[in-house]
């Protein structure tokens, strides 16, 4: 199926190149010297560590009020309709429109990539969605497609309202999606976003487990728009320079979502990735985040091991699936990269003028620095 490009997706599209370039002008905290947790990250450092995973961004900054975007996920890149692969979705606090999770729920698989966006674009996406595998060869006689749609609402920053987003915009991440390095920060879905009060965005990392643990990647990518009081490798850097939540008032400044997308190689179960998802969520909470009551917290997590055959004419099925004696470090591994997801998206963000000319600063770094010698966690 052929999608011309409109001239306005055009100069979006060239913005993208330069996005990612300036994105990634910014460091890295490991980059700097500060690691967060115990195991070792993957070679990128990003969900992309996962074998076959690829990673899509638009980035929409135009004008004075639109800041958002879209950011994709390919678990693998086949038919992933034709070959679903297992997954599960954990719920952290649901005030959030996780479109498809039902299905996945139920089911226990994944059978299109993952698109995250902002609020008012979700049904969009998922329309983009319905497209693209409608269009795969092989789907001609598809009639049912379960589209998952993941958002954080960045009206702060962009014109929500105006719901820029279009469906060209979706394809093209998806057209677009690249195994290797991924843009983190002002970027895709993460252009708009705030969280603890500065700059947020698309963060990701990962872990590589050691060979006697498995072997195992867990790569890990976070949407970023929530609150609560930051915390850097276990730092208060939040109540140190002065910026949490509820600080002055009982208000609704901890509100926003986060979304988290955990991929592995390790050939688990929809039962095991649901336990998986659940550690993400204290990843989340090493960050100082509290999944107040207007954040939509959500974890998808699948596997790339396994493929699940959308039809087949065997009865049953036989798979290798990992023990439960032997998924510890995996959880400890979600642990860690979807913290320091979080923390990266806060390092690669810059500062940002959008919507009705409301500012939001990126986290002062080279104060954090200071806090992580004060503190004994630096160098």
């Amino acid at each position: 199926m052929k999608h011309p490009l409109p001239t306005s997706l055009l100069c979006t599209l060239l913005f993208i190149s330069s996005m990612f370039t300036h994105a990634n002008a910014q460091t890295r905290p490991r980059d700097l010297g500060l690691t967060i947790g115990v195991l070792p990250a993957g070679n990128l450092n990003a969900i992309t560590d996962v074998a076959g995973v690829k990673v899509g961004q638009v980035t929409l900054l135009e004008g004075r009020n639109i800041r958002t975007g879209v950011t994709a996920i390919l678990p693998h890149d086949g038919n992933i309709f034709q070959n679903k692969v297992p997954a599960a979705v954990f719920v952290g606090n649901g005030f959030g429109k996780l479109a498809g999770s039902t299905q996945v729920e139920e089911l226990g698989t994944l059978e299109t990539p993952i698109i995250l966006t902002n609020t008012l674009s979700v049904p969009t996406a998922a329309d983009a969605l319905i497209d693209w595998t409608l269009a795969q060869a092989g789907n001609e006689n598809v009639r049912s497609v379960n589209p998952l749609v993941g958002e954080t609402n960045d009206g702060g920053l962009n014109d929500i309202r105006g719901r820029h987003v279009t469906k060209d915009h979706v394809l093209t991440a998806l057209r677009t999606a690249e195994t290797g390095a991924v843009a983190e920060g002002n970027v895709g879905a993460g252009t708009g976003t705030v969280a603890f009060g500065w700059k947020g965005g698309i963060g990701t990392a990962s872990r590589k487990l050691p060979a006697r643990l498995g072997g195992y990647t867990i790569g890990v990518l976070v949407q970023t728009n929530f609150g609560g009081v930051l915390q850097v490798n276990g730092v208060p850097v939040g109540e140190e320079l002065g910026q949490y939540s509820f600080k002055q008032s009982l208000d609704k400044s901890s509100d926003g979502s986060c979304m988290m997308i955990v991929a592995t190689d390790a050939p688990l179960d929809a039962r095991n990735l649901k336990r998986l998802a659940q550690r993400a969520m204290l990843g989340l909470a090493r960050t100082g985040g509290i999944a107040s009551n207007g954040s939509g917290d959500y974890v998808v997590a699948f596997s790339t091991a396994n493929r699940v055959p959308h039809s087949t004419d065997d009865r049953t099925t036989a798979v290798v699936v990992l023990h439960n004696d032997f998924v510890s470090p995996l959880f400890l591994g979600a642990i860690e990269a979807t913290e320091e997801a979080i923390i990266n998206s806060l390092f690669m963000a810059e500062t940002s003028t959008g919507f009705q000319g409301h500012k939001v600063e990126k986290l002062p770094t080279e104060k954090v620095f200071e806090l992580m010698k004060k503190y004994g966690r630096g160098k």
